[in-house]
C-alpha cells in the first residue's frame, strides 16, 4: 500500500557539508492525538525519502517532520519556503510538489515556469535556431535578474563572467564616464566577447530604464556551445559584428602606419582591428622572448614569426604577451604578397583564448 506524499526541494545551500542545490526529500505520514481517561497520546508517523547515496542529518530531517507535525498530515500541508535550523551550514528548501497514492504527480510550478520561459525565448534571434526542446535544456541554466536606473552592470577593463540577454528596459553603450556610443533594448546580448576571447570588458553597460536580464554563468556558457553548435555560429557572426564596429574608429589610424604599448592596446584587441580594418602591412611586436612578427593581407593573416615558431604556432605566441611594444607598417614583400591565409581568423582567436584559459 502506498501512503500520500509530499516533495520538498534544496533551492539554496550556502556551506552544507551534505546536501546541495536540487536534492529532492520525500515526506509521507500523519501525527494523531489519542485520548483516553487517564492520559493523552500524541502519536506520529514520519517516512522521509533521501535521494540516492545521500548521508542522513538529524537536524534537517528533524526539521521536515515537524512540519508534519504542525500540519497533522501531508495532505493538509501548503505551498511554503522553510530554512533548515542549521548547523555547520544551511539550506532552504521549497514545497515542491504532492503525490497523492496511486496517482500521477501534479504538475509542478517549475514545469509550467519552463513551459512559459521556453515560449519567451523561442522569440529571441539568439535561440530561434534551437527547437522547443533544446531551448527547454537550458532554461535552467538561465538566471533573472534585475538592475535600477544608474546601476553598472558591466564596467569597463572588467573580467567577463556572464553572458547577459535584455528581456526588458534601457542601456547605453559607454566607452568612458562621458562618451557614448549607443544604447541597447530589447533582445539584445552583450557580455559574450569577454567570455569568447578572453578579453577584458571594452565598454561601461549603464542602466537608464530599469532594465530585466537573462544572465549565463561564463561556465555555463562553455557547457552551452558544447551543446549547441548553431549557437557557437551564432557567437561567431555577433563577435564579429561587434568588433567591427568598436573598431571602426581606429581604421585611419592604421593607415599610415601606428606604435604604441601592448599594456594600452592588448594583443586580442589590436590583431581584431587590423583584420576587421582589412589592413595589409606588418605588425612588429618587440616583447618578452624577442621581436615577433604578423603579416596581414587584406585583413587575413598570411604568416607570423616569433621565437622559432611560424604559422598558427607563431601566432600563439604571439597572443599571450601582454607587455612590449609594436608597430604597424603598411605593406607586404612578395613572400608574403601572395601567401595562403594560415587559418581562419575567428577561430585563430579563439583558440588561442582557449589555450591561454587552460595555461
Amino acid at each position: 500500500m502506498s501512503f500520500p506524499e509530499v516533495v520538498f526541494t534544496i533551492i539554496e545551500e550556502i556551506k552544507c557539508p551534505l546536501y546541495k542545490a536540487g536534492d529532492d526529500f520525500k515526506l509521507s505520514g500523519k501525527t494523531h492525538l489519542v485520548e483516553d481517561k487517564n492520559q493523552k497520546k500524541f502519536i506520529s508517523t514520519a517516512v522521509i525519502k533521501t535521494p540516492r547515496n545521500k548521508s542522513v542529518c538529524r537536524t534537517f530531517f528533524a526539521d521536515l517532520t515537524s512540519v508534519l507535525i504542525k500540519y497533522g498530515s501531508v495532505d493538509k500541508i501548503p505551498g511554503l519556503v522553510m530554512n533548515c535550523s542549521g548547523c555547520t551550514g544551511v539550506v532552504r528548501l521549497e514545497y515542491k510538489e504532492k503525490k497523492l497514492a496511486d496517482h500521477k504527480p501534479v504538475r509542478t510550478k517549475i514545469d509550467k515556469d519552463i513551459g512559459i520561459a521556453t515560449k519567451l525565448l523561442t522569440k529571441f534571434p539568439i535561440f530561434q535556431t534551437l527547437d522547443e526542446v533544446d531551448i527547454k535544456k537550458l532554461v535552467p541554466m538561465l538566471k533573472l535578474k534585475k538592475y535600477a536606473k544608474d546601476t553598472c552592470i558591466i564596467k569597463k577593463g572588467d573580467a567577463g563572467s556572464n553572458l547577459f540577454l535584455l528581456l526588458s528596459g534601457k542601456a547605453e553603450v559607454l566607452v568612458d564616464e562621458k562618451t557614448s556610443i549607443g544604447f541597447m533594448g530589447r533582445g539584445e546580448v552583450f557580455g559574450e566577447i569577454s567570455l569568447l576571447i578572453g578579453t577584458p570588458a571594452g565598454a561601461t553597460i549603464k542602466v537608464v530604464d530599469m532594465v530585466t536580464v537573462l544572465l549565463i554563468y561564463g561556465k555555463d556558457f562553455k557547457k552551452l556551445l558544447n551543446m549547441f553548435p548553431s549557437l557557437q555560429m551564432y557567437f561567431a557572426h555577433l563577435l564579429a559584428q561587434r568588433l567591427s564596429k568598436t573598431n571602426v574608429e581606429r581604421s585611419e589610424e592604421f593607415a599610415s602606419g601606428m606604435i604604441g604599448k601592448l599594456s594600452e592596446n592588448p594583443p586580442t584587441e589590436l590583431f581584431q582591428t587590423l583584420n576587421l580594418n582589412h589592413k595589409t602591412g606588418v605588425l612588429t611586436l618587440s616583447v618578452s622572448k624577442g621581436t615577433g612578427y604578423l603579416f596581414f593581407r587584406e585583413g587575413l593573416l598570411v604568416g607570423s614569426e616569433y621565437n622559432g615558431a611560424d604559422g598558427k604556432e607563431g601566432f600563439f605566441e604571439l597572443l599571450n604577451e601582454r607587455d612590449g611594444r609594436f608597430k604597424f607598417t603598411p605593406g607586404l614583400d612578395k613572400k608574403y604578397a601572395k601567401a595562403p591565409e594560415i587559418g581562419d581568423f575567428m577561430w585563430l582567436l579563439m583558440e588561442g583564448a582557449r589555450r591561454i584559459d587552460e595555461g
